[in-house]
């Protein structure tokens, strides 16, 4: 008898739009207080500065309304975890992008800011339904908000990593829902029942092929923090230092996910 299909997680998108703003305006205040000091400081993404970075952050929620103005694809054919490989291609083009809005916009608070006002008054515009041409195929505008807690929760990490004391909070949804997309992602990527990865408090997934497990302790389990999770899913941190400095907890002959991260980078 095959296994069961496992079903599609589904998001309470109310919630996700409620998450995806308040992530936002988490950076956004943030911002508002920066230095140029602060702002010329580099960050862990190569040569980007601060300021590239804040102006990408911008890009997260300008992406929805670039998209929302294009024509509507006539039918949905990607899905929601098709996003985190998808968006790896379109790296350099974004980067090169985040540096021009930087030197375009010497006011990052204002800028994000009039990025927020347009990003709502899009989302007043349109239905959840509303599709998107996006990088990963077309895409309802509820999914691909998604996809934004992503961006801003990974951001929010490279910010706080970047200039120190900074410290800008984290939504818990945001984070919920971020730490849940990456890491059906990775159950996507390697399909099966033999390993399980915890991250509590907001995800468990089952994955890699061999001997399903059926009840009692699995034989192979991963263990690790929301943000370690999410900084071994996107090339911020690997595998074997989030081991040698007990991030992340593996046991069982599956238990080694190096050869399956990161998911993105």
């Amino acid at each position: 008898m095959p296994p069961a299909k496992k079903r599609t997680r589904s998001y309470d998108p109310a919630k996700i739009r409620a998450a995806v703003l308040g992530q936002f305006g988490n950076v956004r205040a943030a911002a508002a207080g920066l230095t140029a000091e602060q702002l010329a400081l580099p960050t862990r993404l190569g040569d980007w500065s601060v300021r590239d970075l804040v102006a990408h952050v911008g890009m997260s929620l300008a992406a929805v309304s670039r998209l929302a103005g294009l024509p509507e694809p006539a039918k949905q054919d990607g899905t929601l975890l098709d996003w985190p490989a998808a968006i790896v291609a379109d790296a350099p083009e974004i980067a090169a992008h985040a540096r021009e809005l930087a030197e375009s916009h010497p006011d990052p608070a204002a800028h994000l800011a009039a990025v927020e006002e347009r990003f709502t008054a899009d989302l007043a515009a349109h239905p959840g339904t509303r599709l998107l041409a996006t990088s990963a195929g077309a895409l309802p505008l509820a999914d691909y908000l998604v996809t934004r807690t992503v961006e801003l929760v990974v951001h929010t990490d490279d910010l706080n990593a970047a200039v120190p004391g900074l410290d800008i909070p984290y939504d818990r949804q945001a984070l919920a829902a971020c730490t849940r997309l990456l890491a059906d992602a990775l159950a996507a990527k390697a399909p099966g029942g033999s390993t399980e990865v915890r991250v509590p408090p907001y995800a468990v997934v089952q994955c890699v092929e061999g001997l399903r497990h059926t009840r009692g302790t699995p034989p192979n389990v991963v263990e690790t923090d929301p943000l370690t999770w999410i900084r071994l899913a996107t090339g911020r941190l690997a595998w074997a230092e989030a081991l040698q400095d007990a991030k992340v907890s593996a046991s069982g002959e599956r238990a080694d996910l190096s050869a399956l991260l990161p998911l993105m980078a």
